[in-house]
């Protein structure tokens, strides 16, 4: 029998590693924050690809990893298919989830600065602020494709950007050569 946990809690918990890290334990150093939450997603991803893949064969190439992370490693971590994949054939891979699931929860108050007061700001401002605060929840999946491919013999950097809430306008794999 399948073991299942329920969407909420891995909300819970991507929502809680950023607050933890981001506030917390680094608040003046983003970029520690980040490669230790993009750490405990590598892990959590090489585990993940362990139990999706122990009944199949080893991959043949890079691209077969990358088709398996879109179709089946994407179907059982964020319950759908990737929208969108794009290459260049030199090694960069780009998969579109046009609403990622993770960032639909995730919202910024427009009206309020970080210590409450009203401000100003214009709309542009503000869509880039949110786009920034949905970022650091994207250092887990990004950790999480990282840690599968590697468990696939694909070393590789990955990245994202947010365009609009709740769409994650791209992850970025870069295969490292």
């Amino acid at each position: 029998m399948a073991r299942e946990v329920a969407e909420s809690c891995i909300d819970s918990v991507n929502l809680e590693l950023v607050h933890t890290y981001c506030m917390r334990l680094h608040p003046t150093k983003p970029e520690l924050a980040a490669r230790r939450i993009e750490a405990i997603g590598f892990q959590v991803g090489l585990q993940l690809a362990e139990r999706y893949t122990k009944e199949r064969p080893r991959f043949a190439d890079h691209l077969e990893a990358i088709k398996f992370i879109c179709k089946d490693f994407w179907a059982e971590v964020f319950k759908k298919q990737i929208d969108n994949l794009k290459t260049n054939h030199r090694g960069v891979f780009v998969l579109q989830d046009n609403r990622f699931r993770w960032l639909t929860r995730v919202s910024l108050d427009a009206h309020t600065t970080s210590n409450g007061t009203s401000s100003g700001e214009s709309t542009q401002a503000t869509s880039a602020r949110a786009s920034q605060a949905a970022g650091q929840y994207l250092y887990f999946p990004c950790g999480l494709i990282r840690g599968a491919l590697t468990n696939f013999g694909v070393a590789c950097a990955v990245s994202a950007e947010v365009s609009t809430l709740p769409a994650c306008s791209s992850f970025i794999v870069r295969i490292k050569v």
